[in-house]
């Protein structure tokens, strides 16, 4: 199988931290089983450069088959198979282009060759897509929240910053901020909270069911736990979900290779989902608290 490289950078986030925060340790070794024999230490690439490495001396060869159906093994995903079937839709709208596909069997993962490049069109602003941007919010002061420390005095100076960095057009940094406040807010939930979000059925577990640590949940997986436990209704978790893709371009090679390039629009959405999902944790989280 040759993937393009759009196809390539998806997998990336794939292994990086979609499915699961692989360290660079556990990159390494997640590698190594494809038949590359590296090691971790001192003068290590990024996370993300050593990842692009492989995959691209992996394109065209067996061992990216096997590399799929690795990070996309039903074995990683016992209890999230829903999760499992995300990923896989998500990544199949890539891989079209390659006129590829990526089947699930049961616990089998397979290929299929396409004829043609198959897109699932969607309009591009739905009804209630149009009804989650023209909410209001009175009521969004991360205090009420009841956040440990002095957390919710820092989150509150972001969401400052973040609606001057929109009145001055600095559109990446509302996406961002935006971002890395909406998974501050769900952290420090989840401290607080930990009962409620590690018996969630979303939680992340490794092979032997084991939820992962709180400190290594990718935002995702914190979003996902959060419609579960009725913190955020689904269209907000829909939209977090974007905010999320639209933050990893934190990485300024990322954003390059992707040609990615924010507009007010682009903005207005990831600060509408804060805003949101600030709002129904506010008036939900009474039900988890301990």
């Amino acid at each position: 199988m040759i993937l393009s490289r759009k196809s390539l950078e998806k997998l990336r986030t794939l292994i990086n931290e979609e499915t699961e925060y692989r360290s660079g340790p556990e990159l390494v070794s997640f590698f190594n089983e494809l038949g590359f024999k590296d090691s971790y230490g001192q003068g290590f690439p990024s996370r993300w450069m050593f990842t692009d490495e492989r995959l691209n001396q992996l394109n065209g060869s067996p061992e990216l088959d096997k590399c799929i159906r690795n990070v996309l093994s039903p074995a990683n995903f016992i209890g999230r198979v829903k999760e499992l079937d995300h990923h896989i839709a998500e990544f199949n709208k890539y891989i079209a282009f390659d006129k590829w596909k990526v089947l699930r069997n049961g616990a089998d993962i397979g290929f299929s060759r396409l004829e043609r490049i198959e897109i699932d069109e969607a309009p591009s602003l739905t009804s209630t897509e149009v009804e989650f941007l023209e909410r209001e919010f009175s009521d969004v002061s991360v205090s009420k929240i009841g956040l440990d420390g002095g957390v919710s005095e820092i989150l509150e100076e972001r969401i400052k910053e973040i609606e001057r960095c929109f009145g001055a057009g600095a559109y990446l940094s509302v996406i961002l901020v935006a971002g890395s406040t909406l998974e501050g807010i769900l952290l420090g939930l989840a401290i607080k909270n930990p009962k409620s979000f590690n018996s969630s059925k979303a939680s992340p577990k490794d092979s032997s069911g084991q939820v992962w640590p709180f400190h290594r949940w990718p935002l995702s997986a914190f979003i996902d736990v959060a419609r579960d436990i009725h913190l955020i209704q689904h269209d907000t978790q829909k939209f977090s979900h974007s905010l999320r893709d639209f933050r990893n371009y934190i990485h300024p090679y990322q954003q390059m290779s992707s040609g990615f390039s924010p507009r007010q629009q682009t903005a207005k959405i990831c600060l509408q989902v804060l805003k949101a999902a600030i709002h129904e944790i506010i008036e939900n989280v009474g039900r988890i608290s301990t």
